[in-house]
């Protein structure tokens, strides 16, 4: 398919993978930022971890998404004394029976929202694992495929708050983008109490058809990215890792660069914001756009650089603004 059709084509179908945004934002003020990411996720079926203070509309966001698309919902809230069984299920005996029966747990849904994912320890943490990259779960002896999409949308309050555990790295690396989010202005501010007041839960909403995002995701993948922009994403991922080899004077300040899961998704995370755009290809400016969400939660920090007060997002700053651009 020539680059001209597929953008043609891609035009078409964004209008109305849009429609999802229209109706966001009739409940969502401002985070334009999340609403987008929302959708990259539901165009990549990628995993992802929202952080921000309470509040802010997270919770709300996700489960408005899940009500547009009319795909199954559950919300799973994280606690101290969540048990793995809590989530996935567990066997129970029947005495009528005298067997072993199994009692599927609430991950059973398209779209699972693990509300403040770092309020339980890891072991909890851990039973997302096998649902998140194999699409199914095991309980006993028997494993069941999860429905499918399967996405895994978890909010996070920020570590340095009271109560919380880090998540392990073999998880958050599951993520496929960390999204940050931040206080509205005050004009926004207005404007939310103005909806509360006035009824927010009240506003009908427009479905969409999976089929919508069935087509999207088809022409997603088929959108073109140069040889140019393919090696650019892997020098980004390759700074992160070994930032002398690029002239970056950074390395003690990154303990661990990014997995190699990083580059596959900057690469389809680049190409759903090519969508968005309404292009059939992917510019550089694409990458820049999806690197720190989709690399903030894959760098280590060394004990300098957080002494020093730095986050990772100000070391993707500076590859971003020092690395050559195709």
């Amino acid at each position: 398919m020539e680059i001209q059709e597929l953008t043609e084509r891609i035009e078409q179908k964004s209008v109305a993978v849009r429609i999802v945004v229209t109706e966001l934002e009739k409940v969502i003020v401002g985070q334009k930022n999340l609403i987008d990411r929302l959708l990259i996720g539901m165009l990549c079926d990628g995993h992802l971890l929202i952080e921000g203070l309470p509040g802010l509309a997270k919770t709300t966001a996700v489960k408005r998404l899940a009500s547009i698309i009319d795909l199954s919902f559950q919300r799973i809230q994280f606690t101290p004394d969540l048990l793995p069984a809590d989530i996935t299920g567990t066997q129970i005996y029947r005495p009528d029976t005298s067997k072993f029966e199994v009692k599927k747990g609430p991950i059973f849904h398209n779209i699972i929202l693990a509300d403040e994912i770092n309020r339980a320890p890891a072991k909890v943490q851990s039973a997302l694992l096998e649902a998140m990259q194999e699409k199914q779960v095991t309980v006993g002896n028997e494993t069941f495929m999860l429905p499918l999409p399967f996405l895994v949308l978890a909010t996070q309050n920020p570590i340095e708050q009271e109560g919380t555990y880090p998540l392990p790295e073999a998880q958050v690396d599951r993520f496929m983008l960390k999204i940050k989010i931040d206080y509205p202005t005050e004009s926004e501010e207005k404007e939310i109490m103005k909806r509360v007041y006035s009824g927010i839960d009240d506003i009908p909403v427009k479905k969409v058809d999976l089929s919508v995002f069935a087509a999207a995701k088809n022409l997603v993948g088929r959108i073109h990215m140069e040889e140019k922009v393919l090696n650019y994403i892997v020098r980004l991922v390759n700074a992160t890792r070994k930032p002398a080899d690029f002239n970056l004077d950074l390395r003690h300040m990154i303990a661990y660069g990014a997995s190699p899961r990083a580059s596959i998704f900057l690469g389809l995370a680049a190409r759903a914001h090519a969508f968005l755009s309404g292009r059939g290809y992917v510019t550089p400016q694409d990458v820049k756009s999806m690197a720190p969400d989709v690399l903030r939660h894959r760098i280590l920090l060394s004990y300098e650089a957080e002494a020093d007060g730095l986050s990772t997002d100000d070391i993707i700053f500076q590859i971003l603004e020092r690395l050559e651009v195709p």
